[in-house]
């Protein structure tokens, strides 16, 4: 058992609190609350508090956590402590908490702040540093196309079909809701425009070029980054913090073979076909507002198309739809399964991907329109 006792000092001038018996941490043997409440009741601004190793046997943290109350009570009273009685180690070992709890409390005001240079080189580094991932994940994902080829990837079937069915059916709804207000909104400017002119009848000529040239494809991939882009990135993000990545190369299974591959694939497969059909839905809902606005009937519509389209476009925008293809696989793959190991490193790269796979479409596409146009394609 321990003892504190509490009484005045012999000038008057401050109270003794005299420490007795083991002071070790048991379950409600000592009660701080109770002698700030004593002190409290005692004590008046300015007097000191002189602590007292009146016989104190054994003690440990209990004890420290008694003086610091104490003197966070005291200082918030205009009281002064005296720990000089007591034994070495307990003042050393409250002077350790009193200088930490000093070094949390004080702001940081030695913080570097990188010159303008430094952070321009720094962020030149980052860049280099990115495009070495980007040329070696590419690198690894030709070697693995390779391998499938000649028969000797480690890939399944049903990831395939899975895989397809996400990238396919799974988004044939939102395409075609999209596609379908793409084609009306065309035949709409269209028509506000060339009836000025008694030429409505080409309306059917720019909603079908329009959607076989550029908005099919674009408007396609750009759902498509959005929702599966996004969709492998987080799938493989999640898959490299919680290690299971590193599960797999254990085993001896490629990552690039066995996660990417299947992906790579059904993107490539499907993005075509959801594009030709956003295409198709484009020029129905071109041809629903142009017999509603303008009183061409779907007939004289599909005649119109037929003879100013040639099919050559509709090529031009199914090469689009691959190559937006590779483009989105990439990105979400690669930012993917180069994630950190933590959930705001999963946020990241999910919204790298869609950020980089937009943008490099928007590229893309400008280098196809303008190579096809120079050519006279």
């Amino acid at each position: 058992m321990h003892e504190l006792n509490i009484r005045r000092t012999d000038d008057g001038t401050g109270w003794l609190l005299e420490l007795t018996g083991d002071w070790v941490l048991r379950r409600g043997d000592h009660r701080v609350d109770d002698l700030l409440q004593a002190l409290k009741s005692k004590v008046t601004p300015d007097e000191t508090l002189i602590f007292v190793d009146a016989d104190i046997g054994c003690w440990n943290s209990a004890l420290v956590v008694l003086i610091r109350r104490v003197s966070e009570y005291a200082k918030a009273h205009r009281l002064h402590v005296d720990v000089s009685r007591l034994p070495q180690g307990a003042q050393q070992l409250l002077a350790l908490a009193e200088s930490q709890s000093n070094a949390a409390n004080r702001p940081n005001q030695t913080t570097y702040q990188p010159t303008f240079a430094e952070r321009i080189g720094n962020s030149v580094l980052a860049s280099w540093e990115n495009i070495l991932v980007s040329f070696s994940f590419i690198g690894a994902l030709i070697s693995a196309v390779g391998k499938l080829c000649v028969g000797k990837a480690e890939i399944r079937a049903k990831d395939v079909y899975d895989c397809m069915h996400d990238a396919g059916p799974a988004a044939f709804g939102i395409v075609a809701l999209i596609s379908i207000l793409i084609g009306m909104i065309l035949a709409f400017v269209g028509a506000v425009q060339l009836q000025q002119f008694g030429a409505s009848i080409f309306v059917a000529s720019l909603v079908a070029l329009g959607m076989a040239r550029e908005m099919g494809a674009m408007m396609t991939a750009i759902i498509m980054a959005g929702r599966t882009g996004a969709s492998y990135a987080a799938q493989l993000g999640s898959m490299q913090v919680n290690e299971e990545i590193d599960a797999l190369t254990t085993m001896g299974l490629r990552p690039i073979e066995f996660l990417v591959l299947p992906r790579f694939i059904a993107l490539l497969i499907m993005l075509p076909l959801l594009t030709v059909f956003s295409m198709a839905l484009g020029i129905l809902g071109g041809a629903l507002v142009s017999q509603l606005m303008l009183d061409i009937s779907f007939t004289q519509f599909v005649e119109q198309m037929t003879t100013t389209v040639p099919l050559r476009h509709f090529a031009i925008g199914l090469l689009k739809s691959v190559l937006f293809a590779l483009v989105i696989a990439v990105a979400g793959c690669m930012n993917g399964i180069n994630c950190g190991r933590n959930a705001m490193a999963v946020g990241q790269a999910t919204t790298r991907s869609v950020v980089s796979a937009i943008v490099f479409i928007i590229v893309v596409d400008a280098i196809v329109t303008i190579t096809t146009t120079l050519i006279g394609i």
